[in-house]
C-alpha cells in the first residue's frame, strides 16, 4: 500500500514539476526533476561534472591508506587502488540509483572507515617495518614487500566485509528507523567532526614537504571556492533560437578543488623542468617534483579489470571488525541525512522509510563489494555531489546513472589511476588542509538542529570532542597500559580507544541519551525532524514537487 501511494505521489510530483518549470520563474526550482532526462549532450557534461566533483575525495582515500599499508614508495600499486575504488564506486552508484533509494545520489569511498582502518594499521602488530619507509630499500617487485602490504590489505578486506553485514541487516530489516531515534546531532556532530580533526597529522606531513607549494594550492582552492565562485566565465554555446552565443559557466563554483590541483600541479611540473626544485631526495622540497614517482604512468597498463580477491583470500581480525563497525554506524547516520537533502534539492518528496532502508541496505552491499575487490575502504553517499545538485539545478537520476557508468569505465583504465598518483605530495597536502577542515566543520554544523544555548548540550559536545582527542593520544603514547593478558582483547581495546570518532561518538551517544533535560534543551531526534520539516516546507513551495509533511512517530 505504501509503495502504491508513493508511486502515485511520484507521478503527481513529475506532473507538477513540468507545470512549474514553464510557469514558475523561481530560480531555486530544479530545471530537471528525478525522473526527467536532460538532452544527451547535457547528460554527458553533467555526468562528467559529478565525476570531477567526487574525484578529489575518492582519490584521497587510497593515498591516505597507502601510508598504513606500507605503500608510500609503490606508486604503481597506489594507482591500482585508485582504479579499484573508482570501479566499485561506479557499480554502487548504479545499484543505488536503480535498486536502492532511487534518488540522484552518487556513491564513493567513505572517510568514516579511514580513521578506524588507520587505527588498526598503527597497532604494534600491523605497524610498517622501518625498511618500508626508506625508498632505497624498497623493491616493489620483491615477494617479501608484496606479502608485507598484501597481508595488511587482506585483513582490511575481510574485516570490512564482515562489518558490512551489519549495515545490510540494519538496512533491509528496517531497523535503521529505530536506530536513528537514538542518534541525534550530539552524537553525529562529534563523530563526523573528529573524522577531519583526527587526520591533521597526515595533512600536516604532506603539506610540510613543501609549505610554499601546499600554501599555493590551499590559496587557489580558497580563491576559487569562496571569492570567485559567483563569477561565471563566458563560454560559446549554440541553440536554435539564439544561434551562436555565449553562456555563463560557473566553473569556479563547480570544480574549485580540481582547478586548484591542476594549476599547482602545472607549477610543480614547470619548476621540475627548469630544475628549480632540488633533485636530491635528502633536500627539503624534493617531493614537490613531478618526476618523483618515476615511470609509473608508462608502467601502468592501458586496461585492467578489477576482480574480487585480487590481493589474495581475505582474512578477518576481531579488533578491526569492531573498530570498523563504529565507522559503518557513522556512515549510515550521514547517509540518512544525505537522502533527505538530495530529495529536497532534486524536487522530490522526502524518501519514505522503505526507500531509506533499501538505500542503507544497498550501501551495505557496496561495502561488501568494496571489501571483496580490495579497495581497503567501503562506500557511502557523497555529500559533495548532493550539494552539486543545488548548484546545477539538475536532479535527474539519468545523470547520476551515467556518471556511475563513467566511473566504472575509468576504473578499468590503468593509466588514469597512474596519472593521479603523480600529483606531488605538497599539492595533496594543500588539498587535505581544505578537505579535512571542511569535514570537521560539516560535523559541527549538525549542532544547528539542537539548542546550543543549553549548558547541558555544550557540556556533552565539548566533553565528547576533547576526550576523543586526549584519550587516543595518551593510549598511543602509553601502549603498555592496555595489557590484559588476552591478545585479542588488547587489540580490540587498543583499536577502539585510539579511534577518535569512536571515543567521541560513543561518549556523545551515551551522555545525550542518559543526561536528563527539558524538551526545549534536550537533543531530541523528533524535535530535529520537526525543525527539518518546517525548513523543507518553506523551501518546497517553490520547487518541483507538491507541499508535503513529515510524520513524526
Amino acid at each position: 500500500m505504501d509503495e502504491q501511494n508513493n508511486d502515485q505521489l511520484k507521478t503527481k510530483t513529475d506532473k507538477s514539476c513540468k507545470v512549474h518549470r514553464t510557469t514558475d520563474m523561481d530560480k531555486n526550482k530544479p530545471a530537471y526533476c528525478v525522473t526527467d532526462v536532460p538532452p544527451w549532450y547535457l547528460c554527458i557534461f553533467l555526468a562528467v561534472q559529478h565525476y570531477l566533483t567526487a574525484f578529489s575525495g575518492i582519490i584521497s582515500i587510497p593515498l591516505i591508506l597507502s601510508e598504513g599499508l606500507c605503500l608510500q614508495h609503490d606508486s604503481l600499486t597506489q594507482s591500482l587502488l585508485i582504479n579499484n575504488i573508482f570501479f566499485v564506486s561506479g557499480i554502487c552508484t548504479v545499484m543505488q540509483v536503480i535498486f536502492g533509494v532511487r534518488l540522484p545520489i552518487l556513491q564513493g569511498g567513505t572517510f568514516a572507515l579511514v580513521t578506524p582502518a588507520m587505527a588498526v594499521l598503527s597497532t604494534p602488530q600491523w605497524k610498517c617495518p622501518a625498511w618500508t619507509q626508506n625508498a632505497t630499500l624498497v623493491n616493489t617487485s620483491s615477494p617479501v614487500f608484496i606479502e608485507e602490504w598484501q597481508t595488511r590489505m587482506r585483513v582490511l578486506q575481510g574485516s570490512i566485509m564482515v562489518a558490512s553485514v551489519l549495515q545490510i541487516l540494519v538496512g533491509f530489516s528496517g531497523f535503521i528507523g529505530f536506530l536513528m531515534r537514538f542518534i541525534g546531532p550530539l552524537t553525529i556532530a562529534p563523530t563526523v567532526s573528529l573524522l577531519g580533526l583526527s587526520l591533521y597529522t597526515s595533512a600536516g606531513d604532506k603539506a610540510g614537504s613543501h609549505w610554499g607549494i601546499s600554501a599555493m594550492t590551499t590559496a587557489l582552492i580558497i580563491l576559487f571556492s569562496q571569492y570567485l565562485r559567483l563569477n561565471p566565465l563566458p563560454v560559446p554555446a549554440y541553440s536554435k533560437t539564439k544561434k551562436l552565443h555565449t553562456s555563463k559557466f560557473y566553473v569556479f563554483q563547480i570544480m574549485p578543488i580540481l582547478l586548484g590541483l591542476a594549476i599547482s600541479w602545472l607549477v610543480c611540473h614547470l619548476l621540475t623542468v627548469f630544475d628549480v626544485l632540488p633533485s636530491d631526495p635528502a633536500h627539503y622540497g624534493y617531493l614537490a617534483r613531478t618526476d618523483v614517482k618515476g615511470d609509473v604512468v608508462s608502467e601502468a597498463s592501458w586496461f585492467r579489470l578489477p576482480y574480487p580477491g585480487q590481493w589474495g583470500t581475505p582474512t578477518v581480525n576481531l579488533a578491526a571488525v569492531v573498530g570498523l563497525l563504529a565507522g559503518i554506524i557513522c556512515s549510515m547516520a550521514e547517509s540518512v541525512g544525505d537522502y533527505h537533502a538530495c530529495a529536497r534539492l532534486a524536487g522530490a518528496p522526502p524518501p519514505p522509510k522503505h526507500a531509506i532502508s533499501r538505500g542503507i541496505g544497498i550501501e551495505g552491499i557496496g561495502c561488501l563489494l568494496a571489501g571483496a575487490f580490495g579497495t581497503g575502504n567501503g562506500t557511502t553517499s557523497f555529500s559533495e555531489n548532493v550539494a552539486a545538485l543545488g548548484i546545477t539545478k539538475v536532479g535527474s537520476r539519468a545523470v547520476i546513472l551515467l556518471s556511475g557508468l563513467f566511473m566504472i569505465l575509468l576504473g578499468m583504465l590503468g593509466k588514469i589511476g597512474a596519472i593521479f598518483t603523480t600529483i606531488p605530495t605538497p599539492v595533496t597536502g594543500g588539498m587535505f588542509l581544505i578537505m579535512f577542515g571542511v569535514i570537521a566543520a560539516a560535523g559541527i554544523s549538525n549542532l544547528q538542529f539542537t539548542d546550543m544555548n543549553s549548558s547541558r548540550n555544550i557540556f556533552v559536545f565539548g566533553f565528547s570532542v576533547f576526550s576523543a582527542l586526549a584519550i587516543p593520544d595518551w593510549i598511543t603514547r602509553n601502549p603498555e597500559f592496555l595489557e590484559t593478558g588476552v591478545k585479542e582483547v588488547d587489540q580490540v581495546l587498543r583499536v577502539l580507544l585510539t579511534t577518535h570518532m569512536f571515543v567521541g561518538g560513543s561518549l556523545g551517544f551515551f551522555l545525550d541519551n542518559t543526561i536528563p533535560g527539558k524538551l526545549t534543551q534536550r537533543t531530541d531526534f523528533k524535535k530535529t525532524k520537526i525543525k527539518m520539516a518546517k525548513g523543507l516546507r518553506l523551501k518546497q513551495t517553490s520547487k518541483c514537487s507538491q507541499p508535503f509533511t513529515i510524520k513524526v512517530h
